[in-house]
């Protein structure tokens, strides 16, 4: 119930902040249909492999907050991207991309972080002593 919560928030904060950029400042989402650009094996590289393809492809890239998303949300830098490139013309897509940013990052998180739990436990060691004569 609380992973629900949290993803009804963000949503809740990724429509006010859509909202806000149509209404108040006349930010335009794309009107390029993914199909005319890109092709299937893109698609799936990006989702398997978003860091590289992000450096490697003729995304639109540079910016400060491109490369803190790049380091360390790459699935989430690739939804925000396809909404505001995609949004009018395949919407479909976009909802799969933002699926995919969410169940991508919290299971890289959750990976990394029973590894690195599982790395760093403390271990004890009995040691055995004799007595020399």
């Amino acid at each position: 119930m609380k992973n629900l919560t949290k993803i009804i928030i963000i949503f809740l904060a990724i429509t006010g902040a859509t909202s806000l950029l149509i209404n108040l400042f006349s930010f335009e989402f794309g009107v390029v249909n993914y199909w005319q650009v890109h092709g299937i094996f893109f698609l799936i590289f990006i989702t398997a492999f978003p860091r590289l393809t992000l450096l490697l492809s003729s995304v639109p890239f540079g910016g400060f907050f491109w490369w803190i998303g790049l380091i360390f949300a790459p699935r989430l830098l690739v939804a925000i991207l396809a909404t505001m490139a995609y949004w009018n013309t395949n919407k479909f897509l976009v909802i799969v991309a933002w699926l995919i940013a969410w169940g991508g990052e919290s299971s890289e998180k959750f990976v990394i972080h029973n590894k690195a739990k599982r790395r760093f436990k403390t271990r004890t060691f009995q040691a055995e002593y004799t007595i020399l004569d």
